[in-house]
């Protein structure tokens, strides 16, 4: 899974700090929902959402509803933003405890929980695909003469994760150098915090509610000069609260040293005790339960809200949509998500009705992409879109593996429906018009989108607050994408993907472009993805407007469905 916060930028604030070397992470003030706004009227590098809605009320364009698959950590169905453009199952009957639907899910009113047991317990934590893929494949691979000329292309496939696996679980000298200095400056971190929390009376504060208070010692004072310097240079939102910054901290130093500890300590398979199908088996799928809200739905909730939150209610934002259905499958747990659950998730999220698939996550290893392939090809046949986050460490996936992915295993397929999308900023957040821990890749990223300091909804019934990640750009893409299905049905997904990517903004070439991952190399945006820029509501829809629907062919669809699920399709 992507992560909220993206570590990797912890680490280096934290870095930068102890080095005393001021960088250029501390934002400006932007306006909530800046991402929505446009560069040309506002200043700012947003979407001209405003554009867009205009060019269809001019047009007399009238919208049909669209149904719209988030797969994530689960929703907050109670949400005052929220709860009005939920999906339900027009064939379910809630509570009755019977799959009225006949797709042997029972009470799927909302979507389905994929990481949840039959009995309603819920799966919150898993560990990394790294790991599970190692100690699953240990006992074949380790010690053994391995001959790959005898092996079929999905053996080969396993073995090279597996190698891959255990080059990855050791860190460098100079990574584990990094961690324990890391591990020093977060224990200041939480001293500081400490102090601070005593002084003020509170448990929890954030940058926001620390600027104005005058603390009444020396002490005081020193602590909230070394928080609030350390947090700005981090990035830290200033609603982010200091329990949230320091489990985060906390979330990146454990997973370091997992990787450490991960060859000799199997882990444990929470997977097992709840949720107890038979992972190898594809067609053992109906596990699960209704509960889409689940333990931990802050990540599923800010996406849900992005996407489609309730528009002009006059409560706390707008969504990029305004007709749609979020319909909610919860397949992520804290922790890497796992194939089968994504495929599954698919296949549902197909075969009940959506038109556009929100996944923001990933992950560096994907043992079964065979299932997701399949899934994703069947979304293709079905004239399904695809959105995925791009990923959060700042590197190139041209390079460096990030699944799911629209290229096919052991194939030279590529999925035609499938949008890869970045994080982009703006120089009064970053200094840049795109995220420093952003993913790129002028070949597998497509497009970017705002994704740093995004307001949306939050867990809570009537909770708003600022995220960051490509798991936030990637649901403004799914928004814009929901809105051209909406007001322009008859166009496939090929051709919103295409008004989508060919109406991209580009920014002046003679404006710095700094390459994610780095502190100032100066690249231009058109190395960063094969659209070179950052979606353009209004341009999307303003050619979407100008396409001509497909004429209507009978096409022989393949048997695959979440019924009658044949991976090899």
């Amino acid at each position: 899974m992507q992560l909220i916060l993206p570590l990797r930028r912890i680490a280096l604030g934290l870095l930068l700090l102890c080095l005393s070397v001021f960088g250029s992470f501390a934002q400006n003030s932007v306006p909530r929902g800046w991402h929505l706004l446009s560069e040309a009227k506002d200043s700012v590098y947003g979407i001209n959402l405003a554009q867009a809605y205009q060019f269809l009320k001019e047009k007399n364009r009238k919208s049909k509803p669209v149904v719209v698959a988030v797969l994530d950590s689960g929703v907050d169905t109670t949400h005052e933003d929220l709860k009005n453009i939920l999906w339900h199952n027009p064939k379910e009957i809630p509570h009755n405890g019977r799959d009225d639907d006949g797709d042997g899910l029972t009470d799927d009113v909302y979507g389905w929980n994929f990481i949840g047991g039959r009995d309603g317990a819920n799966f919150k934590n898993s560990s990394a695909e790294r790991t599970r893929v190692y100690h699953r494949f240990r006992s074949e691979f380790e010690g053994k003469v391995v001959d790959t000329t005898a092996m079929t292309p999905d053996q080969k496939y396993q073995y090279r994760m597996w190698t891959k696996a255990v080059s990855e679980f050791n860190l460098s000298p100079e990574e584990q150098e990094q961690l324990m200095f890391i591990e020093k400056a977060a224990n200041a971190l939480k001293k500081h915090s400490t102090v601070l929390k005593d002084e003020m009376g509170e448990p929890d504060f954030s940058d926001e509610s620390l600027e104005p208070y005058q603390p009444k010692t020396k002490e005081g004072r020193e602590a909230k000069f070394a928080y609030l310097t350390l947090t700005k240079m981090m990035g830290i939102e200033p609603e982010e609260k200091n329990s949230s910054t320091l489990s985060q901290i906390d979330e990146y130093i454990q997973s370091k040293k997992d990787i450490l500890e991960a060859k000799d300590k199997p882990y444990h398979d929470y997977r097992a005790d709840i949720i107890r199908d038979n992972y190898t088996d594809i067609n053992d799928r109906y596990y699960g339960n209704g509960d889409v809200m689940g333990p931990g739905p802050v990540h599923g909730t800010h996406v849900s809200g992005i996407i489609g939150a309730q528009r002009d209610n006059g409560k706390g934002m707008d969504g990029v949509a305004d007709n749609v259905q979020i319909m909610m499958l919860r397949v992520v747990p804290d922790g890497d998500e796992y194939d089968k659950d994504i495929a599954l998730g698919i296949f549902y999220a197909v075969d009940h009705g959506a038109r556009v698939i929100n996944m923001s996550f990933g992950k560096a290893f994907s043992p079964e992409k065979r299932w997701v392939d399949s899934a994703v090809r069947y979304a293709e046949m079905k004239d399904v879109l695809i959105v995925h986050a791009a990923g959060n460490d700042g590197e190139n996936i041209d390079e460096k593996e990030n699944y799911p992915s629209p290229s096919f295993v052991n194939s030279p397929y590529h999925a035609s429906n499938f949008i890869t999308v970045g994080a982009s900023s703006d120089p009064k957040i970053s200094g840049s018009v795109v995220a420093n821990f952003s993913n790129y890749g002028k070949e597998s990223v497509d497009i970017f989108a705002p994704g740093t300091k995004i307001w949306s909804t939050l867990p809570g019934g009537h909770e708003y607050g600022n995220l960051q990640g490509t798991s936030m750009a990637a649901p403004v893409v799914t928004g814009v994408a929901a809105l051209i299905r909406s007001y322009f049905p008859d166009l496939t997904a090929q051709q919103v993907k295409e008004a989508i990517e060919k109406s991209a903004s580009v920014p002046d070439p003679s404006f710095p472009v700094i390459k994610p991952g780095t502190k100032d190399e100066m690249v231009p945006f058109s190395t960063l993805c094969r659209s070179g820029g950052i979606i353009d509501a209004g341009g999307a829809i303003a050619l979407a407007a100008a396409m001509q629907p497909p004429a209507k062919k009978t096409e022989t669809l393949p048997k695959t469905s979440f019924k009658n699920i044949n991976p090899k399709q």
